[in-house]
């Protein structure tokens, strides 16, 4: 996996940024918050990540309070956003379309 850069960043993110997700400031990564009807709606926001995240080995920072989940992701090994990345947060937006 390698970090992207120039036009296929831009076309990578432009879906996800029209969704709410923004760049994190002084870092290479990405940025959402979601919020939930309640914290088991959340919960299980979580745990529908969690096995893509398995599958993938590429798990995402998040931070989650009763109904609301806060994620950033980046792809460690190549400091900054991969297409790892971009097909986990377009993996979330998907499950909040069901």
């Amino acid at each position: 996996m390698t970090k992207l850069t120039g036009d296929e960043r831009t076309t990578a993110l432009a879906p996800l940024k029209s969704s709410g997700w923004t760049e994190v400031k002084d870092r290479d990564a990405i940025y959402k918050e979601f919020l939930f009807k309640d914290f088991n709606e959340a919960f299980g926001f979580m745990s529908r990540v969690a096995c893509l995240a398995e599958k993938m080995d590429h798990h995402p920072e998040w931070f989650n309070v009763y109904n609301k989940v806060q994620v950033t992701l980046a792809s460690h090994d190549v400091s900054g956003i991969s297409g790892r990345d971009v097909r986990m947060a377009t993996f979330m937006e998907e499950i909040l379309k069901k």
